[in-house]
C-alpha cells in the first residue's frame, strides 16, 4: 500500500513513520513518498527516517520528491501536512495582528483567517490533482486550520478527504485518566468544529462519569484543562472545552501574554527547527536523536503562555508523547482493512448538528469502516456553544469565498465577522497588513 506524505519535509513526519513502523499486519503501507517544495528539508527528514528504520525488517520504503503528480499518482492514502509561507509565514500572521491589538494564533482569530486565506488555494489545487490522479485514494488532512481546510478539499473530493486533529483525543485521554478509566475503552461526547469543541460526557462502562468529575473540585483541577480554564468556568459550563478555547474565553488575557512574550511561538518555532534542519546536514549528525531533542522542546512549550497565563504549570509527562499519528494510523486501518473502530474526526455534517448545514464540516465521534467516516448523532449544542460555533463557521464560508473569489471585500468581512476581531476598521488594516507580509495573499483584489 502506498501512502504519499505532503509536506513531507515537515518536522512532524517521524512521528508518522514511527508509527507506520509498528504495525506488522497484512495490508500495511510498505511504501512511503514524501513530497515538499524544499529538497534539504526532504533530505533532512528523509535522515531521521532511515535512522528509524534501522534494523527494523521490512520498514516501508522511502522516496522523496518535489514533483506533486509524481508523489500523488498511485497512491492510496494522501496524508497533506502542508504549511503554506512555512513557519515565517506563521510569525508573520502572529506578529500582524498582535500589532492591532488581537489574536495572531496559528488557527484561532486573525491568524487562522490569513492563514486560511493562503493556504485554501493550494489545498483546491492538490484536491484537484488527488481526483485526477489518485482518484480512489483516501486524504487525511493535517493542514491547519484543519476543519477549513477539510471543507475546502471537500467540494472536490466528497467524504473522501477526513481531517484529524489530536486534541480532542488528548483531552478524552486526560479525562478518563482522572476517572480511573481506560481512555481506549472509554465514549467520548464530543462536537463542535476543529479547535472550538466540547467534551459534554464520558463514558465508561455505559455510564456518564463527566458529572462525577465536575462535582468534584479537587478532581476536576488536577489535570490541564481544570488548571488551564479554572474549576468554577467548568463548573458553570457543564463542560470540558478544548484547550483551544482558553483564547476565546480569556482572550484579553492570552493577548496580553503573547504581546509580551519574548517571540510569539512561530517565531520560536521557525528559529528551532531552522537550527535542526541547519544541524543534521553535518553527515555526522545523529539526526533521531536531534530530532527528538528539538521535538521534546517543541512539546514542553505547547501553549505556555496560555499557562503561564492561568497559572498551569508545565504540561504532564503523559502530555507529552504526541498523538495525531495515531489517530491517522487508526484511521487508515479502519478504511484499508476494515477495521471498525471509533474516532473524533473533522467530516461533513450531513444532519449531526441541525443548527448547520449538511456541507458544513464539523468535529465529532464517527464510526470508521471501509466506507470511510460516519458522523455519529449528538445532542443539540447549549445556546452558548451554538453561538461561537455558528459564528466561527460563517466566517469560514467568508474565508472559503474570498479565496474562490479573489475579492478583498470579502477577505475584509471574513476578519471583521470573528468573534476575536472587534472592529471592521482593525479588519480592514489586518487585509492590509497581511497582503503587505504574505506575497501568496496577492490574488485578493
Amino acid at each position: 500500500m502506498k501512502l504519499t506524505i505532503l509536506g513531507g519535509g515537515g518536522f512532524r513526519v517521524p512521528l508518522v513513520y514511527g508509527a507506520l513502523l509498528t504495525d506488522r499486519a497484512e495490508g500495511r503501507v510498505t511504501e512511503v513518498v514524501l513530497h515538499d517544495l524544499d529538497a534539504g528539508r526532504l533530505s533532512a527528514v528523509a535522515r531521521v527516517l532511515a535512522e528509524q528504520a534501522a534494523g527494523v525488517p521490512d520498514a516501508p520504503a522511502v522516496t522523496a520528491t518535489t514533483d506533486l503528480d509524481e508523489a500523488l499518482t498511485g497512491a492510496d492514502f494522501v496524508f497533506s501536512a502542508i504549511r503554506v509561507g512555512g513557519l515565517e509565514g506563521r510569525a508573520n500572521d502572529e506578529r500582524v495582528a498582535l500589532a492591532e491589538g488581537v489574536l495572531g494564533q496559528e488557527t484561532v482569530g486573525a491568524g487562522g483567517i490569513a492563514y486560511g486565506l493562503r493556504t485554501v488555494p493550494v489545498a483546491v489545487d492538490i484536491a484537484r490533482r488527488v481526483a485526477r490522479l489518485a482518484p480512489d485514494a483516501w486524504v487525511i488532512n493535517f493542514t491547519n486550520p484543519a476543519g477549513l481546510v477539510t471543507e475546502a478539499m471537500s467540494r472536490h473530493l466528497g467524504d473522501r478527504v477526513i481531517g484529524i486533529c489530536d486534541s480532542p483525543v488528548g483531552l478524552g485521554r486526560r479525562i478518563a485518566r482522572v476517572l480511573g478509566g481506560n481512555p481506549k475503552e472509554a465514549w467520548i461526547d464530543y462536537v463542535g468544529l476543529n479547535h472550538l469543541g466540547w467534551v459534554r460526557g464520558l463514558h465508561i462502562e455505559g455510564r456518564d462519569e463527566l458529572p462525577r468529575l465536575l462535582a468534584d473540585p479537587d478532581l476536576l483541577g488536577s489535570f490541564e484543562e481544570g488548571k488551564l480554564f479554572g474549576v468554577d468556568w467548568l463548573q458553570s459550563l457543564g463542560a470540558i472545552p478544548n484547550e483551544y478555547l482558553h483564547y476565546y474565553y480569556f482572550n484579553r488575557e492570552a493577548v496580553r501574554a503573547y504581546q509580551q512574550a519574548e517571540k510569539t511561538r512561530g517565531a520560536f518555532l521557525r528559529d528551532q527547527q531552522a537550527h535542526f534542519y541547519e544541524a543534521v546536514t553535518d553527515p555526522g549528525a545523529r539526526a533521531l536523536e536531534t530530532w527528538g531533542r528539538t521535538r521534546a522542546e517543541r512539546e514542553a512549550t505547547y501553549m505556555s503562555e496560555n499557562r503561564e497565563t492561568a497559572g498551569a504549570g508545565e504540561r504532564d509527562a503523559d502530555d507529552l508523547s504526541g498523538g495525531y499519528e495515531k489517530v491517522a494510523l487508526a484511521l487508515m486501518r479502519a478504511i484499508a482493512r476494515d477495521e471498525r473502530t471509533t474516532l473524533i474526526l473533522n467530516v461533513r455534517n450531513r444532519s449531526t448538528l441541525s443548527v448547520l448545514d449538511g456541507e458544513a464540516v464539523i468535529e465529532v465521534p464517527c464510526l470508521v469502516d471501509a466506507n470511510g467516516a460516519h458522523p455519529v448523532a449528538v445532542a443539540p449544542l447549549p445556546d452558548h456553544a451554538t453561538g461561537l460555533v455558528c459564528a466561527v463557521k460563517a466566517v469560514e464560508r467568508e474565508v472559503l469565498a474570498a479565496a474562490e473569489s479573489g475579492s478583498r471585500t470579502t477577505a475584509v468581512k471574513a476578519f471583521a465577522l470573528h468573534p476575536l476581531v472587534d472592529s471592521v476598521n482593525v479588519a480592514r488594516r489586518l487585509v492590509e497588513g497581511y497582503t503587505e507580509v504574505h506575497p501568496g495573499l496577492a490574488y485578493l483584489k
